[in-house]
């Protein structure tokens, strides 16, 4: 790679960059405007939005309601996630393909059609708008990321490790909860913290499928609707630091977990 071209990269990677980070600083600014409109300049700064936040219990309740429905469907998700990915790896049969791609189809239909498609199911299963139904919808459209990610692990799997458990007496179940799941953690993980965000950043499915207890996607939409205030920025802000917290702490999990292995 010639030198100009290293600095035509290096010119590419910076801007995005720039277009990636920029928005999300004006984000985070604005939340310590003390004034109750978003625009420049700011003549003062604040904390008191912040210290709204942790001080509404709408806010609060909205929370922990959001985060009680991407930690269920997560833990279903990866339930049926790897027995779906144990089931089509290993093994080859007919009709295997169609089974495949008929997994993966709720990660490719557009979150409008899948969230129509899943309001009308719950209604034929007479499940009620609300939590049950988000969790079943979240749920439905996390399963096949679990199942692609657990798949690519189980495709690493040396086959003499599981030789070896059923050599010294271990039955299928066994060889899998002894041998096949320790290894499957660190992909177990990243996918877990993959489809709790993703649960828990849901919009459009928590609008169709839930009830007056809205999420916190649902939450900001409706305040959005009032005009846009620093409140909502610190709101925004407060979720994506934890979010960042959250990734590193899964990014790091991973890489020890690996290391050991």
């Amino acid at each position: 790679m010639t030198k100009s071209t290293r600095i035509f990269m290096s010119v590419i990677y910076w801007a995005f960059v720039v277009y990636l980070f920029v928005p999300l600083v004006l984000m985070v600014v604005m939340g310590f405007k003390d004034s109750a409109f978003i625009g420049f300049p700011i003549q003062s700064w604040t904390l008191d939005w912040y210290k709204g936040v942790f001080q509404d219990t709408e806010v609060i309740n909205v929370f922990i309601y959001s985060m009680t429905i991407a930690i269920t469907s997560t833990l279903l998700s990866l339930v049926i996630g790897t027995w779906v990915a144990s089931f089509l790896g290993p093994y080859k049969f007919p009709g295997k393909v169609i089974i495949f791609a008929i997994t993966c189809l709720p990660a490719v239909i557009p979150g409008i059609i899948s969230a129509i498609s899943l309001r009308i199911y719950a209604r034929f299963l007479d499940i009620e708008p609300g939590m049950l139904a988000i969790i079943l919808g979240h749920t439905v459209h996390n399963v096949p990321f679990v199942a692609l990610v657990v798949m690519a692990r189980l495709a690493t799997l040396p086959k003499s490790h599981i030789e070896a458990a059923r050599d010294l007496g271990a039955d299928s179940l066994i060889a899998f909860f002894r041998v096949t799941l320790p290894y499957l953690r660190p992909a177990l993980i990243g996918a877990g913290i993959f489809c709790m965000l993703l649960s828990f950043d849901d919009f459009v499915r928590a609008f169709f499928l839930g009830s007056y207890q809205p999420t916190l996607p649902v939450l900001i939409f409706a305040k959005l609707r009032s005009g846009m205030s620093p409140e909502i920025n610190a709101i925004s802000t407060v979720v994506l630091v934890m979010t960042a917290i959250l990734g590193i702490w899964a990014e790091r999990s991973m890489r020890r977990m690996n290391k050991g292995a």
